[in-house]
């Protein structure tokens, strides 16, 4: 990554990480840089969550690890991942109507995690995420195996799952990652 894209984006996470202090309460900035630092290809996948619109920032920190986890915080499902359908048997399974592409395989281009239904929930602790729309979580392989999937959306001050068919796209539906770092 070019020098001015780097500097650019630590300055986005810096700004946002202080402005959103509530979501890492005993987590100083300065640790965080000294990670991402060390860390050049998931610098590349911030990079690529921030400019789908995925708003990252710093959630957690792993004791055990050490590692810091950032998450898409943005307020609605990031605007760049949505209208795909889950993975690529669903993708593969529709014979019209195709859409750009699916959500596993996007989240493992960008290298990130797509959330599972606990992360979500954990997530939706810290805000108030998804409340015009909705995010595929990582479906179990039982859910999976039957031709669902499952997706989550916060409406009426809750956090819902649903299921849907793993082909099935929507504009308002995309999905939101992690990355530990």
């Amino acid at each position: 990554m070019e020098a001015a894209l780097l500097d650019e984006l630590i300055k986005t996470l810096k700004d946002r990480f202080a402005k959103n202090m509530r979501r890492h309460t005993e987590i100083d900035w300065i640790s965080v840089q000294a990670k991402l630092g060390a860390s050049p290809k998931k610098i590349q996948a911030l990079y690529e969550m921030e400019r789908t619109g995925g708003e990252p920032d710093v959630i957690a920190h792993e004791e055990k690890t050490g590692e810091f986890i950032f998450c898409d915080c943005s307020p609605e499902s990031p605007t760049s991942r949505r209208s795909l359908c889950y993975d690529r048997k669903a993708l593969d399974s529709r014979k019209e109507n195709k859409p750009s592409g699916n959500a596993v395989e996007m989240a493992s281009a960008i290298g990130i995690e797509i959330l599972t239904e606990q992360q979500y929930r954990e997530l939706q602790e810290l805000g108030e995420f998804d409340k015009k729309t909705s995010s595929w979580v990582n479906t179990p392989a039982k859910v999976r195996d039957l031709g669902g999937a499952l997706f989550c959306d916060r409406r009426y001050d809750h956090v819902f799952v649903y299921h849907n068919g793993a082909e099935s796209y929507y504009a308002a539906r995309g999905f939101r990652g992690r990355l530990k770092v």
